[in-house]
Parts: C-alpha cells; structure tokens; sequence
C-alpha cells in the first residue's frame, strides 16, 4: 500500500522537518545524531560511520567453526542464499560447501548487510549454502523469568491421551500451503472488487446500524473442546 490523498487520490510524500524551528530539511542538511542528555546529540557524518565499518563489505571471511545443531534456533535471525561469485570462486566454493557437510560443521563469519556489522553461521545447503544472520547475544532474553512460574506437575493423563490422539489424526506432511497468508488473499478479492467497481480513495462510512459483534466466553472446559475435536475428526471423510 502507499499512503494517498483522500480527496485527490495522489500519492503523499514525507519531508524531514526541524522538530523546533519547523523548517523544511534537504537530505544535505541532515546528519545522525547520537542522544547523550536531554535534547543534546552527538552529530556523526557518513564518512565517520563508514570508518567503524569491516574493510571489506564483499568478502566473507570465515573465523571459526561449530559442530552442527550447537547453535540454537533463537540465535538465527535471516536466512540468505550464498551463491559463489562466478566461475573463480565456484571451486574454492565448492570445496568448503562439501567439507563442512562431511565434517558436519557450520562456519561462523562477519560481514556487512543492511549498513552494520552483522555476524554469519554458514551452512551447506544441497549445492549452495544458507548464510544465517546471528542475533547478538545483547538481543536474546533468557527465557527462565517467563516461564518460571507455569506449573510443573504432570498433566491429567485422560487430556494426554485425547491430545496425543488429535496429534495423530492431524498429522500431514509439511507442504508450503500449510502458512500461506489467509489476509493477503482476502486483501486480494477486495482490490479486485474495487478495480470493477471503480471505487475512488473516499471510503464510505460505518453503518451506525450495524449491530457489534457478541464476544464469546473465553471461559472454557479444556477436556469439553478436546473431545469436540475428536468428534469432529471422526465425521470428517479420510
């Protein structure tokens, strides 16, 4: 989506503004600023920032290495394909992709992406290699705090068994469609409507008869619902 004009329907823009003087600000004019106190900021050019930067922000250098499955899954952050860059570097790509498969081991590197120094686990992936961004250690909360106050005991073993059953019964085998985005296709049939019925960028308004949907009782029975589910998987055609 973009952000329009109501009335006009043109496409708005955005524009660096003085928070004080309200003056309008070319990008030239326009420095990062580190807050020290109160409104007082440490003002740092592109050049300085560039300075803080790796030498190289085209080459992976790998440091070290780590026995697979040892780096946990909160750790990663973005996956990226690593592809070699032509036929130069296609051998020396080759050779690392398949000595860490049979060493079974990842490589950790750095290298910059998105305009910081980003750490990289490395990891053959069938004839490439999957380059996952790493959170900082700083970025990832120790978990006891939140979960140290849910019950430990051993849970009633007739919901065990009706659980385990449902498991079961719905168990699939994974296919992309399983996390396809349900808004994204009902965003889609209403641009469709709209681009058939020409509507324009005014909407109409909220129809003061519509009557507010009833909110239902969260207040359930966990045995009653798991015993719902299974009646309902028992109608249903395999």
């Amino acid at each position: 989506f973009h952000t329009i004009n109501r009335q006009t329907g043109n496409r708005v823009r955005s524009q660096y503004v003085d928070a004080v003087t309200g003056t309008r600000m070319d990008d030239n004019d326009t420095v990062m600023g580190y807050e020290v106190e109160g409104d007082r900021h440490l003002a740092f050019e592109e050049e300085e920032l560039e300075a803080v930067a790796l030498e190289s922000t085209r080459t992976i250098d790998i440091e070290k290495f780590a026995s697979s499955g040892t780096i946990g899954w909160i750790w990663r952050d973005k996956p990226h394909f690593l592809l070699p860059d032509g036929k130069i570097g296609e051998e020396a790509f080759c050779v690392i992709r398949d000595a860490m498969k049979a060493s079974d081991v990842v490589g950790i590197s750095r290298v910059v992406l998105y305009r910081r120094e980003r750490a990289l686990m490395l990891e053959s992936f069938g004839k490439g290699i999957i380059a996952w961004t790493l959170r900082y250690g700083d970025e990832v909360r120790d978990d006891a705090p939140y979960f140290e106050n849910i019950a430990g005991d051993k849970p009633d073993a007739k919901l065990q068994k009706l659980v385990k059953r449902l498991i079961r019964e719905r168990t699939k085998p994974w296919r992309a469609s399983m996390v396809k985005d349900p808004v994204e296709k009902r965003l889609g049939d209403i641009i469709e409507a709209k681009k058939k019925k020409k509507v324009g960028a005014k909407t109409s308004p909220k129809n003061s008869s519509d009557k507010p949907t009833e909110t239902p009782d969260n207040v359930i029975s966990i045995m009653d619902a798991l015993r719902r589910s299974v009646a309902s998987e028992k109608r249903k055609p395999r």
